[in-house]
């Protein structure tokens, strides 16, 4: 088994090093773990890709790439150059320092990676660490992603459907701000949306007079309906949502008809 991983952290985020213990757990001895990673933070890019420009990329390490890109780049990179000759059998992204439950899906260079893969016809994991007060001053915060990430990943596939010849599954999974040994369980749920709470911009001058703003998240620490990921990260599950990149808002077609 050949395993491509990619996060939206950087190359030297703690969560990728997560990711690769994970990843090679899976492989076994005999499988091959292959890295293509931003050399810098790309958090919030979303599925950006390099349209417009190109983007170097260089070789760290034996099946350890760094690409001057998002982490759809690195995936497009990764199939299309450094394994373009041993095509991987599954890419897995992240593991995302904070979660991308609810609306930062959206956002989410993490699931951007693992979109990418889904668009290029292969099966893709976005795997996020929720952070909160039980777990963001131990030792270790993604304890519950690499005690229970390996188990969790093993599951979707062998649960997965069979794949669409359109726009095909992938997943968002998301680990409790709990300890490992806290988690309850799994829960396969929608996409939630967190009410009251939203991205906004927080102004700032510089000592020269010069205005910037900042982006600033919203409360994370608020639950979304139950049923959806926020509601059981929050309730101390790993919360699984299959996801497919095709924004068609099909409830909303047979109203709109009357426009015709």
């Amino acid at each position: 088994m050949r395993i491509l991983i990619t996060n939206d952290d950087g190359i030297n985020a703690p969560g990728l090093d997560i990711l690769e213990t994970i990843a090679a757990e899976l492989t076994g001895p005999g499988g091959e773990v292959w890295t293509v990673a931003p050399a810098f933070e790309q958090s919030g890019v979303a599925h950006c890709i390099s349209y417009t420009h190109p983007m170097m990329i260089a070789k760290m390490g034996e099946r350890r790439y760094a690409a001057e890109g998002s982490p759809a780049d690195c995936v497009l990179a990764g199939l299309h150059d450094v394994m373009k000759d041993t095509p991987p059998d599954l890419v897995l992204s992240g593991v995302n320092r904070g979660n991308n439950s609810a609306e930062n899906a959206l956002y989410s260079g993490t699931l951007g990676g693992a979109i990418e893969a889904a668009l290029q016809g292969l099966p893709a994991i976005a795997l996020s660490q929720y952070y909160g007060p039980r777990n963001f001053g131990i030792d270790n915060p993604f304890d519950a992603a690499a005690g229970h990430g390996a188990d969790v990943i093993r599951r979707i596939l062998a649960a997965m459907p069979q794949a669409s010849e359109d726009y095909r599954l992938f997943f968002n999974v998301n680990f409790p701000p709990v300890p490992a040994d806290e988690v309850k369980g799994i829960q396969v749920t929608a996409q939630g949306f967190r009410r009251g709470t939203q991205f906004e911009v927080e102004p700032h001058s510089s000592p020269s007079g010069r205005r910037f703003l900042w982006i600033k998240g919203g409360n994370q620490q608020i639950r979304t309906k139950p049923g959806t990921d926020a509601f059981a990260n929050l309730d101390g599950y790993v919360s699984v949502t299959p996801m497919r990149a095709d924004l068609t808002a099909h409830d909303a077609l047979t109203a709109m008809k009357a426009i015709e």
